[in-house]
Formats: C-alpha cells, sequence, structure tokens
C-alpha cells in the first residue's frame, strides 16, 4: 500500500507540474497545479502558502476528482484489478472525495479503502509538495 500511496501521490503531483511546465504556465499556474490531486482543503492550503492561486487549486481538485470517478471503472477494469479493497484504495489517493463517494456506492469495503487512501493522499501532498516544488521550480523560466 506504501509503494502505490508513493507512486499515485509523487505522478499527481509530477505530472502535473510537468505538464504546466511544458504548455509554458507561470510560476503562480504550476505551485497552483501541484496540489490537486489531495482534497481541497488541504490542496487550497498548500497553494496559498507557496503562492498559487487557491481558486485554480480548487477547480482542479474537483476536475481532477471527476475524471478519475468517472474513468476508474475502466481503467481498473482494464488492469484487471477485482479487489475491492485495492480498487477502492486507488480511487482514493487518485481522486479524493468524489472517488470515495463513487467508492461508495459500489461496496463499504471499497468506500473505506477510498477513504483510507484519500487521507494518507492528503498527508503524503502536505509533505511532497514542499520538498519537490523547489526541484521542481529549478528549472521554470
Amino acid at each position: 500500500m506504501l509503494l502505490g500511496l508513493a507512486a499515485g501521490s509523487l505522478t499527481a503531483i509530477a505530472s502535473a507540474v510537468g505538464v504546466a511546465w511544458w504548455l509554458g504556465a507561470s510560476r503562480e499556474i504550476i505551485v497552483s497545479m501541484a496540489p490537486k490531486s489531495a482534497t481541497t482543503p488541504i490542496a487550497t492550503a498548500i497553494a496559498e502558502r507557496f503562492g498559487g492561486l487557491p481558486s485554480l487549486t480548487a477547480v482542479m481538485v474537483i476536475c481532477t476528482g471527476i475524471l478519475g470517478a468517472v474513468s476508474a471503472k475502466f481503467i481498473l477494469n482494464v488492469l484487471r484489478i477485482d479487489h475491492h479493497a485495492v480498487r477502492g484504495f486507488a480511487l482514493g489517493v487518485a481522486s479524493h472525495g468524489i472517488g470515495t463517494a463513487r467508492a461508495l456506492q459500489v461496496s463499504a469495503e471499497m468506500g473505506a479503502f477510498a477513504g483510507f487512501g484519500m487521507g494518507l493522499n492528503g498527508i503524503c501532498t502536505v509533505v511532497l509538495v514542499p520538498a519537490l516544488l523547489p526541484l521542481l521550480l529549478r528549472y521554470q523560466g
């Protein structure tokens, strides 16, 4: 679970920052994108603390949650992941509250693991974004 959590958190942060950087976004936009896979209160606090736009971060958090909740079933089926605990944990890490709500519609077990993944991803994001942002922004023009 720890490897999945680390992979999910790092991938979410690095991909958001990488795509924004590749598209030529400003530092403010990049900082706003970095915490998008945590829950809204955590993500907006991180964005505000590091000079991002909390309102943009909130929108990206919602978009991330919706996209994850809508696409998770298809992606997890393609990957042949059937166990409700694993599916729920992945949904919580990737799609936070919206994914967790969707997981609860499927089963209590999936919902419990989604909530667990969401909480752990919030903690990971609080630790990783401040540590990684200086490295990720080093080459930003």
